[in-house]
């Protein structure tokens, strides 16, 4: 596990926030059926119930999108990626298959409405701080190139940024050599729920992962 601390400058714009961590060691591979069909049957449910316009009025998702207000980041072009997911799957556009680590964290996202960073604690460089992202500090992001991170909620390490709740970095990112694992749930309104979540996605790392010697911690800038 890492240490992570959190800024002056994300205290004072999100002084609700909590960080829910889960650290353990997995298996990563290619998802199985059963985690698979986890994952169908959500994503036919919510297509089912939820409207695309509803999504933003969410309270998960409207807490984080208040929070990028305050720390300087326009929402609507800037989503989390709970909001990003969840717009996908109500416009029948599913969810992309990656492995089976990363898949556990989009069904988790999607079913919770929690923005969640996963990073291959191999690659994260030293203690971690959550702060606000500057001008001029972009990093590539999965999936879609250069990020500009300025005024959204961010991770670093001694290398840098490297995740944020809209989309976390290429350099830390979960592959198929990756073993041991930090999830981190972002979670901007200290909702009672959080412990729950961490303890339900372990027990999927477990079961779909072959996870194992797991930590949990709820992490309050207050």
């Amino acid at each position: 596990m890492f240490p992570i601390t959190f800024t002056p400058g994300i205290r004072a714009s999100c002084p609700a926030i909590h960080l829910g961590c889960l650290w353990g060691r997995v298996e990563v591979r290619p998802s199985g059926p059963a985690l698979l069909g986890l994952i169908d049957e959500a994503c036919r449910r919510i297509g089912a119930e939820l409207e695309i316009g509803a999504i933003s009025s969410l309270p998960l998702i409207r807490q984080a999108r208040e929070a990028y207000k305050a720390c300087g980041k326009k929402p609507g072009r800037y989503r989390p990626s709970a909001e990003a997911l969840l717009r996908r799957v109500v416009s029948g556009k599913g969810l992309y298959q990656i492995n089976n680590v990363v898949d556990v964290i989009n069904y988790t996202s999607i079913t919770t409405c929690y923005s969640i960073g996963g990073y291959d604690c191999g690659r994260v460089d030293g203690a971690v701080e959550l702060g606000i992202g500057r001008e001029g500090e972009p990093y590539q992001a999965i999936a879609r190139g250069e990020l500009n991170i300025a005024g959204l909620p961010a991770l670093r390490d001694r290398q840098g940024a490297f995740g944020s709740p809209t989309s976390d970095s290429e350099r830390t990112s979960i592959q198929e050599y990756s073993r041991e694992i930090a999830l981190v749930f972002f979670d901007f309104g200290g909702n009672h729920g959080l412990e729950e979540c961490l303890a339900h996605t372990q027990a999927l790392l477990e079961r779909h992962c072959s996870g194992s010697t797991f930590e949990r911690k709820i992490l309050r800038a207050y």
